[in-house]
Formats: structure tokens, sequence, C-alpha cells
């Protein structure tokens, strides 16, 4: 489409996968985007650290719910096979217990995890771990189109969506239970109720606070996890490289200073360098907090609710790591397990510690079912569950030492031994995450999952001032790279519903019916 001086023009803040897809489905639509991002790449938390001459991935690990990218792109006339190589993985992760030899795979397979649970746990557990997965389809069915496709619910249009069948479903499921007591009514195998709860840290939340809702996340999984050819930091790459093509104007190294008003409306944005780029409509993707704490200018402030500390998601201490490992037969995705799992975050959202001995997740990104392709040193993202204090305290060089060593003893207890150089190695803390998103306080998952009502907290994608849009993991419908995604979807839905571009409807619905498996 030919654009003119009356085309609506467009400021997208942030390259992460929100304002990337915002971006590309706004300009497919014949509005004049510009795309902004303060860093040399585009991406956002799907980041690659360089460490001992690698890339290693050290952001989002995980590709699920490919449908969400799939339909966005068949829309503008491509696919996710053309712009990515993806490879389906069978075994989805790798879990080990600190003080036992045995480990238990989760597989892509539902019969094979129920062999594989029965020869772990007990033949009980493997029929009880079925009528798991029964729940979690159901309830994913359920949510899908009035939650994840929709614009942010509130209690009553919730209500209307879900009609009698779906309130029926979260009646019965509990909805006013924290995951960690619906599953226990699941799993008699202690191990087991810790492996579904860390579900919750999907979403940067306790298991104890978190809502059963959550255990829709083993759905997810089990509908496809994909391994991306070239690492994930290549899915933004792709949606940039395709953005250009489309005619969004991508600036890199241009960091936003303030959204600009008129006392009634956006006007456009102000970069750091002074530059003004006039706008009738933005799309922020950033954390919706720097909006709230006035960090984009302070007549937005008031128009933006705060996220107390308390009430942030989690954080991380991660190692991007190009090391030598053995012992431990090590998968795509791997997860060692304290015995005191309650402590953890206990130790995280009520201490504001690092936790004395953490769960750690190891990506390594060299590992596929087949194992490593090649000997000698791989690409390894170690990541342990810490609280996002990074704006207001520093988490000194003992506290570090002491985290990171415990780490380390507890996957060698479990039988992996990483070998590492200094030079090998880059350490991540809160308050670096702080540091690369403004707002934050180094939280990674924008307000934690927290109580039943958390569904209706996260900031819909139309703000309170006229022109102004929010995507990414902050805001609804949550964090996670499909979810951001999806975020940035009903941005650009919601700007074209206000434009008259689209059929005006009560809520703005993706469409498209529920996934296909």
């Amino acid at each position: 489409m030919l654009k003119t001086r009356q085309t609506p023009r467009v400021v997208v803040v942030g390259a992460g996968i929100g304002g990337l897809v915002s971006a590309l489905v706004l300009a497919h639509n014949g509005l004049d985007v510009t795309l902004l991002e303060s860093a040399s790449t585009p991406g956002g938390k799907i980041r690659q650290v360089q460490v001992d001459g690698v890339g290693v991935d050290s952001g989002p690990t995980v590709f699920t719910m490919r449908w969400v990218l799939d339909q966005m792109l068949q829309e503008l006339g491509t696919s996710l096979k053309d712009i990515l190589q993806l490879e389906p993985i069978g075994v989805l992760a790798r879990h080990a217990w600190d003080g036992s030899s045995s480990t238990l795979d989760l597989y892509a397979d539902t019969s094979r995890t129920a062999d594989a649970i029965a020869q772990f746990s007990s033949p009980q557990e493997a029929r009880r771990f079925l009528g798991f997965c029964e729940q979690a389809r159901n309830l994913y069915n359920t949510l899908e189109k009035p939650y994840i496709r929709s614009e942010r619910p509130d209690l009553l249009s919730m209500v209307g969506d879900l009609g009698l069948k779906g309130m029926a479903t979260l009646t019965g499921l509990g909805p006013f239970a924290s995951l960690w007591r619906s599953l226990g009514r699941h799993f008699h195998d202690p191990r087991l109720q810790q492996l579904f709860g860390r579900y919750a840290t999907y979403c940067g939340s306790s298991p104890w606070s978190a809502p059963a809702t959550l255990m829709l996340v083993a759905q997810v999984e089990l509908d496809g996890v994909w391994s991306v050819s070239g690492g994930m930091h290549r899915v933004a790459q792709a949606l940039a490289q395709l953005a250009e093509n489309r005619g969004v104007t991508l600036r890199y190294n241009s960091r936003c200073e303030r959204i600009e008003t008129d006392g009634a409306r956006v006007t456009g944005v102000q970069l750091a360098s002074g530059e003004r780029v006039p706008a009738e409509h933005v799309v922020f993707n950033g954390d919706v907090a720097a909006l709230a704490q006035g960090l984009l200018g302070q007549d937005l402030r008031d128009r933006f609710a705060p996220v107390p500390p308390a009430q942030r998601s989690l954080s991380a201490f991660t190692l991007s790591m190009h090391a030598q490992t053995q012992g431990f037969d090590l998968v795509r995705h791997n997860v060692f397990f304290n015995q005191d799992y309650r402590r953890e975050f206990d130790d995280i959202f009520n201490k504001r510690n690092l936790p004395t001995q953490g769960t750690v997740y190891v990506c390594a990104q060299d590992r596929s079912d087949q194992g490593l392709a090649q000997p000698g040193l791989e690409r390894l993202l170690c990541l342990v569950n810490a609280p996002a204090d990074g704006d207001a305290r520093t988490f000194n060089s003992s506290e570090v030492q002491a985290c990171e060593s415990n780490s380390l003893a507890l996957m060698r207890r479990c039988g992996l031994e990483i070998t590492a150089s200094p030079q090998q190695v880059v350490r991540t803390l809160p308050q670096d995450f702080a540091h690369l998103f403004p707002g934050s306080g180094g939280a990674l998952y924008g307000q934690a999952t927290h109580g039943w009502m958390s569904a209706f907290a996260r900031p819909s994608a139309r703000s309170k001032i006229p022109g102004l849009y929010t995507a990414g993991g902050s805001v609804h419908p949550g964090p996670g790279v499909p979810m951001a995604a999806m975020s940035g979807r009903l941005a650009a839905a919601t700007l074209m519903a206000d434009l008259g571009l689209t059929k005006p409807s009560r809520r703005v619905v993706i469409s498209g019916g529920t996934s296909m498996r």
C-alpha cells in the first residue's frame, strides 16, 4: 500500500518479540511504522551473549505454541518454515534430584512419559499423570480463546466468554487453589509435585502462590517443543528482517527517552539523542513498570498502576558458558532439583535473597535427543531463580559466589561435572537485568502470577492515554515468547480497531479456532 501524508504513523518502542510482531502486522495493514530499539540487535529478552568467541542463548530457550507465529505469518502471506528452521524435540526435559541417582524424562509422546513415570515412581502415579494431562488439556482448550487470544478480560467478561461449560471446567479445577495444592491432589510422589510445580516459574511465580490454572503449561509443552537452528536469537533476527522487507523502518541504537503527548493524546517520541519522531500512535514494548515510574515522561506516570517490588516476578542469576562437561548425560533441557523446594521460594519472595539451594536449569544448546553432536566444549546456560531487587541492591561477591558454588555442587551430586575457565563464563545478575530492562528491577516476567485474580491484573493493550498501546511480557496475556508475540498481535489489532480498519466488536479477539495438535 502506498503511504501518504495521511497514512497513520506508528512508532513501536522496543524490538523484542512483541514489538516485532506489532510492527509487522501494522506495516502489513498499510500503516507507516518505525521500530526503535536501544540495542544494536533485535530480540529484547531473546538475547545472545558472546562467551569465549561463541554466541550462547541467554534468555528464553524453549520454543512452544508455534501456532501463534504460524497464524500471524500466514496472514502476511508467508510461513514459519520459510523464515526459520525448526526441529521438534522428543525429550522435553531430563530431571534429576539431589541425593538420588534416578532421573526422569518427560517426552513429547504422553504414553512414553507415562511409562517413564511408572518405572520412576509407580504405575499408580503414571495413571494419575494421564488424568493430570486430561485436565490440563481441557483447561487449555477452555482458556485459549477467552484469555490467550483476547484482550485482557475482566471478571464479568471472563464469565461470559467461558459459558457454562467453561465455568464447569474451572470449577472442577478449583480455581481458587494454588498450583501446589492442586498438584497435591494429582500426585502422591512429592518429586512429581515438584516437577510440575516448576511450571509456575515459567511465569516468574511461586508454586505456592500461583493459581492452579497454570497447570495448562503442561499442555503447552505437550503440544510441541522445538529447537531453532541458529539459536532462539534467530527468531528475532528473522522477524526483524521480514519487518524491514515489509516496509518497517527499523532503527537500532535509538533509545527512547520520552513518549510525548499534547495533554490529550500521544504525539510522538523523543530519543536520547534529542531527535523527535512524530507519530499519531505509539506501541510501547517494554516493561510497563517503566511507564508507571515515569521513566518515559512524568505525565504518563499516573496513568499506569505501579508494581510494588514485592509483587514482581522472578529474576535470575545465570551462567552463560562455553565449557567441558562430563558424567551426567545431558539432553537439551535439564533440571536439577534441590531437596527443600519450598525454602527456595521463601528465600526469594520472602527473604529477598539468592536461594541457599536453588533449582538449576541447564540448557545444553549443542545437544539434541541423540546427544552431543561432536565432542569438546559445548554451550550451556545455567539458570537459578532470584529476587527482582536489582534496582534496590547489588548482590555482593560473597552472595554470588555462595549461590554459584551451591549450584555447581548440586549438579555434581547429580553426576554433572562442568569445567570452565574464567573467560568461558559470563555471569548475569538481577542488577544486570534491571539495567537491561528499565523499570523492571530485574523481573523477567512482569508482575508475578500470584493469586486467582492475577489473570485480571496485567495491563491491557489499550492504555488510558489515547494513541498509546502496550505489548510485551509484562502485559496481557503474559510472559514467554509466544505470549509476548500474542500481546504484539493484540496491540496491533486493538490499534487497527480504534482506527476503524477492522470490524468493531465487544472485545478484540485474535481470529482462529483452538490450535490444532
